[in-house]
C-alpha cells in the first residue's frame, strides 16, 4: 500500500496523495499538493507519537470527491507505563480540494479500555516547484523562499518567483496546536477510553485567503463540493448495466471525466489529465467532447467557446501562432510566464484546428443550436482560413507542419514524442509532416463546415467546402493507401516520400469517413491482426515495424482514447464485430487497474504474456480525460448511436452487446427540452432496445 497514489482534482488545484493521505515528495515523484502548475506543498506529513501510522485503507469515493484514509497507531513504549499496543487507535483521515484549498479532517478515537496518552505531529514544507521541474526540467536559476511567517495559528510559506509573483501557501490548524513552527505542529493528547477528538488542516493555494476550516465550514465544502460536480453532470445521460464491474468502469469513468471539468469564463472544460497535463490542451479536449457528445453534449459547448475565444488571429513564431489556429495548450507556471517553457498559450498543433470544425459540425447535429453556431462562425471561416492558407505549407492540398521555434515541439500530430513518425527502416522523418489522420480530420472538418454553411445561407462556401472535400478524398486515396501494407501510410516526409508504417493512425481515417469502403475492409484487417491488436487493445504501431517497442510511448503502447476513436470508425462502415472485440479489451484492461480507471497509455506487451493484466506505462497520467472519456465512445459505438436533433431522433443502428452483457440501461439521454430512458436487451442474434420513460418530442429507431 506503501506506493499507491490517490489523485484529488478541483478547478485549478490537484493533489496527489499516498496511501497515508500524506504527501512526501521524492526526487522522482509525483506526489504534492499543486496550483496552477506549481507545487504549494511538497511534504505534509502526520505523524504519531513520531511515527508513521500504519495504513488500514485509503479510498476515494465513487465521485472522486472526498479521500478517505483508515490508519492505525503501531505499538508504543512496549515494557513501560506509557505502553499502547498496536490497533489501540483510530486515525480516520478525509481531504477534499475545494475553491484553491485543499481542507482535512482528522479524527482519532482511542478503542482501548484505558486512557492513553499520546502527541500527533504534522510536518510540512513547500518547494514552490514549476509542474516541469517536476517533470524533470533543471533550471539554472529559481526564485527565492521567502521567510516562513507563524502568526495567529496560521503558517504560511512563501516562494518569490522569477516573474516577479509571490506564491503562498497558508496552513491552519483548528484547534491550536500547543506548538506552532515553521515547519510542524504538536498536538499533546489524553483520550479516555472510547473518547475522539477531531482537528481540521487547511492549505490555502489562492491569492486572497480563506477563513480557517471548522467542522461547519468542512461540512459545507463537502455538500458545496457535490452540489458543483452534480450540476456539471446535470445533462449527462447516466448509464448502468446488469454487469456490476462493467457499471463501475462506467461509473468511474464518468466521475474521472467530471472531476476534470474545470469552470471557465467561457464555460465547462475538461484539463488534459493529471499530474503533467492539468491544463487546458487544445486537442485533448476535442477529442473528450467528441467522445461524450452523444451523452452529454455540454462538455463540447464548453470546448468550443473556449477554443474561439483562444483561437490566434496573429502570426507568433516563439509560440506556433497563425491567423486561425486552435491551442494546443495554455500554462499559468513560471516558467512558462518566463518563457522557459514556450507553453503558456502554445500553438504547436497541426490537428486541433481541423477537429475544432469537426466538433462544431457534429454539435450541431447532437443539438440543432443554429443561434450558437451563428455566433461561432467567425472562428469556424477563420480556422477553414488556416487550413488553405497555412495549414498547407507547400500547397499540395495536403496539411503539413513543421516546427518554427527550436523549443517547440519536433511532431506536432496527436502522436507528439520526437521518435513518433519514422520510415519504414526506422529513420525519423523530416521536413514538413502530412499525416494520415490529420489528412481525414480535414476531410471531415470540410463537409462540417460545409453543411454549417449551408444552414446559415452562405450555398457557395457550402459547395466550395463540399468541391474540397471530394477532391482531397480522391488525393488522399492515391496518395497514403499502400497495396504493400494494406492500409494507409502513416505520413509523407517533407519530399513527399511515403513513411510505409503500419500505424493506428489509419483507424482514423475509418473515423472520419474518407476511406473507400473496400480498403476500410484491409484497414480492420491490419489493425485487428495479431501484429497490431495485442487482446489489450490495438498498438500505437505494428509489431513488425522497425521502431515497434511495447514500452515506448507512442510506437508500439497502447492508448485507450485512440481505440475510442477507432471504435467509432469501425462502427461507422458496419464492422460490428471488432467494434466488440475494442470494447471488451478494453473493459478487461480496466479491471485490472486502480479503481477501474483507464490510465492515458499502457504498454503494448501481448495479452498472452501478461494474464495479470496490461502491463503499467510508468509515467501515464492517471485520470487523463480522453481515457476516461473513452468509454462513453465505445458504448456509442457497440449501439450504433446516432442523434439528430433536426429530426427529433435518436437512432441505434445495428446495436451490439458483448456476452458478458445481458442489458444496459442509458437514463436522462436528453435531446432539446426532450429525454427518454431506455433499456437495451442482448438476445441470440440482436438486441431489443424498450422504452422505459420518455418526456417531449424525441422519437427512438432501431435499425436491425
Amino acid at each position: 500500500m506503501d506506493t499507491e497514489q490517490t489523485v484529488l482534482k478541483e478547478g485549478e488545484t490537484f493533489a496527489v496523495f499516498d496511501a497515508h493521505g500524506d504527501i512526501i515528495a521524492e526526487p522522482d515523484g509525483t506526489a504534492g499538493l499543486f496550483f496552477r502548475d506549481t507545487r504549494h506543498l511538497s511534504h505534509a506529513e502526520l505523524r504519531i507519537n513520531h511515527l508513521r501510522p500504519v495504513p488500514l485503507s485509503s479510498s476515494v469515493g465513487r465521485d472522486d470527491m472526498l479521500l478517505r484514509c483508515e490508519l492505525s497507531n503501531p505499538e508504543f513504549g512496549a515494557g513501560n507505563e506509557r505502553h499502547i499496543k498496536s490497533q489501540t487507535l483510530h486515525l480516520s483521515r478525509r481531504r477534499l480540494l475545494w475553491r484553491d484549498a485543499c481542507l482535512e479532517r482528522l479524527q482519532i478515537t482511542n478503542h482501548s479500555r484505558d486512557e492513553v496518552g499520546f502527541s500527533i505531529q504534522y510536518i510540512h514544507d513547500a518547494d514552490f516547484a514549476d509542474i516541469f521541474e517536476v517533470r524533470g526540467a533543471h533550471r539554472p536559476l529559481r526564485g527565492k523562499r521567502l521567510p516562513v511567517e507563524v502568526v495567529d495559528g496560521c503558517v504560511t510559506l512563501s516562494y518569490q518567483g522569477l516573474d516577479e509573483r509571490t506564491r503562498t501557501s497558508r496552513i491552519t490548524f483548528d484547534p491550536l496546536p500547543e506548538l506552532l513552527s515553521p515547519t510542524s505542529v504538536v498536538y499533546t493528547l489524553s483520550l479516555g477510553p472510547g473518547e475522539s477528538r477531531t482537528f481540521y488542516i487547511t492549505v490555502d493555494c489562492s491569492d486572497v485567503p480563506g477563513p480557517p476550516a471548522s467542522a461547519r465550514s468542512f461540512d459545507e465544502a463537502v455538500a458545496a463540493a457535490h452540489q458543483a460536480r452534480n450540476a456539471r453532470r446535470a445533462n449527462a445521460a447516466v448509464l448502468g448495466s446488469s454487469n456490476e464491474l462493467f457499471t463501475e468502469w462506467l461509473n468511474r469513468s464518468a466521475a474521472d471525466t467530471y472531476m476534470l471539468v474545470s469552470d471557465t469564463e467561457h464555460g465547462s472544460y475538461p484539463v488534459a489529465g493529471i499530474p503533467w497535463f492539468s491544463t487546458p490542451f487544445g486537442r485533448d479536449a476535442l477529442v473528450t467532447a467528441l467522445q461524450c457528445l452523444w451523452c452529454d453534449p455540454s462538455i463540447a459547448r464548453g470546448v468550443l467557446a473556449y477554443l474561439a475565444a483562444t483561437q490566434a488571429s496573429e502570426h507568433d513564431v516563439s509560440r506556433e501562432a497563425e491567423p486561425g489556429k486552435i491551442l494546443h495548450e495554455t500554462r499559468a507556471c513560471e516558467m512558462a510566464e518566463l518563457g522557459e517553457v514556450p507553453f503558456a498559450r502554445y500553438y504547436g498543433t497541426v490537428d486541433a484546428t481541423p477537429l475544432f470544425i469537426v466538433l462544431a459540425g457534429a454539435w450541431f447535429q447532437r443539438t440543432g443550436d443554429l443561434a450558437f453556431l451563428e455566433h461561432l462562425w467567425p472562428n469556424i471561416d477563420a480556422a477553414l482560413g488556416w487550413m488553405d492558407n497555412h495549414g498547407d505549407i507547400d500547397g499540395d492540398g495536403f496539411i503539413e507542419y513543421e516546427r518554427h521555434t527550436q523549443n517547440g515541439l519536433v511532431n506536432q500530430g496527436w502522436k507528439d514524442s520526437d521518435d513518433a513518425i519514422s520510415h519504414a527502416d526506422g529513420r525519423l522523418a523530416e521536413g514538413a509532416i502530412a499525416l494520415v489522420e490529420v489528412q481525414a480530420y480535414a476531410y471531415m472538418a470540410r463537409l462540417a463546415a460545409a453543411r454549417i454553411a449551408s444552414e446559415l445561407g452562405y450555398e457557395e462556401q457550402a459547395r466550395t467546402l463540399r468541391d474540397q472535400s471530394e477532391e482531397l478524398r480522391h488525393r488522399f486515396e492515391e496518395t497514403f493507401w499502400s497495396n504493400e501494407l494494406g492500409t494507409y501510410v502513416l505520413a509523407l516526409d517533407g519530399d513527399k516520400r511515403a513513411c510505409k508504417v503500419r500505424s493506428s493512425n489509419a483507424g482514423h481515417a475509418l473515423f472520419a469517413g474518407i476511406a473507400s469502403p473496400e480498403r476500410a475492409r484491409c484497414v480492420v484487417d491490419t489493425l485487428m491482426s495479431a501484429d497490431s491488436f495485442s487482446g489489450w487493445g490495438i498498438r500505437t504501431l505494428d509489431a513488425r515495424e522497425r521502431r515497434y517497442n511495447p514500452m515506448s510511448y507512442h510506437n508500439g503502447s497502447i492508448w485507450p482514447h485512440d481505440n475510442g476513436i477507432i471504435a467509432m470508425g469501425f462502427e461507422r462502415y458496419g464492422f460490428r464485430k471488432e467494434t466488440l472485440q475494442l470494447l471488451t479489451a478494453l473493459f478487461d484492461s480496466s479491471l485490472f487497474t486502480s479503481l477501474h480507471r483507464l490510465p492515458e497509455l499502457y504498454c503494448g506487451f501481448e495479452r498472452s504474456d501478461s494474464p495479470t493484466g496490461p502491463v503499467r506505462y510508468p509515467s501515464a497520467c492517471a485520470p487523463q480525460a480522453w481515457a476516461s472519456s473513452t468509454a462513453f465512445a465505445l458504448i456509442g459505438a457497440t449501439l450504433g448511436i446516432r442523434i439528430d436533433a433536426a429530426a427529433a431522433r435518436v437512432t441505434l443502428c445495428r446495436p451490439r452487446l458483448p456476452g458478458f452483457l445481458d442489458s444496459l440501461h442509458i437514463r436522462g439521454l436528453t435531446l432539446g427540452e426532450a429525454s427518454v430512458d431506455l433499456i437495451c436487451g442482448r438476445h441470440r442474434h440482436d438486441v431489443s432496445v424498450n422504452v422505459l420513460e420518455r418526456s417531449g418530442n424525441i422519437r427512438i429507431v432501431v435499425e436491425s
